[in-house]
């Protein structure tokens, strides 16, 4: 048998899984996540409209476009994290940097939400370590 599964076997779910789970494991996930969620929450105040009754409520202010900018870097640092990890603390600390940005320019960073996640994934992609290999224990192969 040469290893390899049929095609409508119900273990390629499972191979997909293993395969996502070690390309996961491989890189700042969490970090990219938290990130890009922060992201979300600072543009999305900006261009929603809030809607109670017949009343309608828009901020329309110079932070739409800080919060398109700041927003926008979020993300694509947020996406660094997962496609390049070896960029892990060059995009934490543009994360920081644009997440403490966001207070003053965009709607105080997203009514803190999108300030806070974006500070804790940004510092969670600074402090990430690549997995290392595991191998034999050195002290295995030596006799008693």
């Amino acid at each position: 048998m040469n290893g390899k599964r049929p095609r409508g076997s119900p273990y390629r779910l499972a191979d997909a899984r293993e395969r996502f789970n070690g390309w996961r494991m491989g890189r700042p996930f969490l970090a990219g996540i938290l990130t890009v969620l922060g992201a979300i929450s600072i543009l999305y105040p900006s261009y929603a409209g809030l809607t109670i009754g017949q009343l309608t409520i828009h901020i329309a202010t110079t932070a739409g476009c800080g919060s398109l900018i700041i927003g926008g870097l979020l993300v694509m640092l947020g996406l660094v994290m997962w496609l390049q990890p070896v960029m892990h603390v060059f995009a934490g600390s543009g994360a920081i940097l644009l997440a403490l940005a966001s207070i003053p320019v965009s709607n105080l960073g997203g009514f803190f939400l999108g300030l806070l996640l974006s500070l804790l994934g940004a510092a969670l992609s600074i402090a990430w370590t690549p997995s290392q290999p595991s191998s034999a224990h050195p002290s295995s192969s030596m006799g008693s």
